[in-house]
């Protein structure tokens, strides 16, 4: 069982360096919200070690990454209190071995990054990187339905790391010489990696961005219309999370898709916001997509409205529905004060 002391580390490493995804956290039910606090501190372990803006020697990195790996099967006895945590929990939901060796080889390949040729190249490292991590939680929350859930939980996995990819390619090439955009996307536009190395925005890298913006979303409405195959009380806080990182996408639009030279980020107040509304409108209509649809800036549809143009961060309401959504901010404001270390 895990004890108190590594369920505290875990969290506190959410906490402090997974924010959007601690907010939703916050929100799953005790039983699935202590393993995710597990099963996030290890991956941030990993990450750490291809992060670090010091790294080491690249043998040194790589035998670490080995040491994650044999501890987290359970082939490797430890007494850090993240690995130890991980190692009980794993076996109590089940985790597939498979998914964690895929985890660790997606961080090995940070290493020593050669970017990606293709969208199906960088498929190929989503698959640890995303995937794996949709899969253990998906074990985690162990649904009735697992078997059809499991592609809608792929694609919704994909859709936060691609999020993620276009919010910090300033961050991904200064502080670590990768490029998550597909070289093909770039050629198309004209875009060479050096221009992107030189954080110098242009129409073309506009577009590129804009390309895969529209790719992004469409993993979006294929992972948000298996949330309903959920259990219950673990859909709200799967569809606040992509409310959150979605919101990255309304961000970028509104500064013409440049990312370089600053990146966007959500403050306290984005996060109150979003949270108020999700759930004011999810005690309305208990539907996923539809709230996911009418929060969001993703349209339900490719055709839907103009991809290109940014969205308002609250669109025009009736006070019949913004004081109710008032209330429901009082509310969340009452539970985690805004601050600047919210929630």
């Amino acid at each position: 069982m895990v004890t108190t002391e590594q369920l505290a580390e875990s969290k506190a490493i959410q906490q402090h360096t997974g924010r959007t995804f601690h907010v939703a956290t916050r929100f799953l039910p005790e039983r699935v919200r202590h393993p995710t606090y597990v099963l996030y501190a290890f991956f941030r372990m990993a990450d750490d070690i291809v992060d670090d803006p010091d790294p080491g020697p690249i043998e040194d990195q790589r035998a670490e990454l080995e040491r994650l790996r044999e501890a987290a099967l359970g082939n490797r006895a430890t007494d850090e209190p993240v690995l130890s945590a991980f190692d009980k929990m794993r076996r109590r939901h089940d985790i597939s071995d498979r998914e964690i060796e895929v985890f660790i080889e997606a961080m090995e390949a940070d290493v020593e990054p050669e970017g990606y040729d293709t969208y199906e190249d960088l498929e190929d490292y989503l698959r640890g990187s995303a995937v794996a991590v949709a899969y253990m939680m998906l074990d985690v929350m162990n649904p009735d339905g697992k078997v059809a859930a499991r592609s809608h939980a792929r694609a919704l996995g994909e859709a936060f790391q691609l999020t993620n990819f276009l919010r910090d390619v300033r961050e991904d090439i200064t502080e670590y010489g990768r490029i998550y955009l597909p070289r093909t996307t770039l050629a198309q536009y004209g875009v060479s990696e050096d221009e992107i190395d030189g954080l110098h925005p242009t129409e073309g890298f506009s577009a590129a961005m804009r390309t895969e913006i529209r790719r992004t979303e469409e993993r979006y409405r294929e992972g948000v219309a298996g949330i309903g195959l959920l259990p219950k009380d673990c859909q709200f806080p799967v569809l606040l999370s992509a409310v959150l990182y979605a919101e990255y996408h309304r961000l970028i639009r509104e500064r013409d898709f440049d990312v370089l030279s600053s990146p966007p980020s959500l403050d306290s107040r984005d996060y109150l916001r979003l949270v108020a509304q999700t759930w004011w409108h999810w005690r309305r209509e208990r539907d996923p997509e539809a709230v996911f649809y009418k929060v969001s800036p993703i349209p339900e549809s490719a055709d839907e409205r103009s991809m290109d143009a940014p969205e308002s961060p609250s669109q025009p309401v009736r006070e019949t529905v913004r004081r109710p959504i008032r209330r429901a901010a009082d509310f969340v404001q009452s539970q985690w004060p805004v601050s600047g270390s919210w929630p």
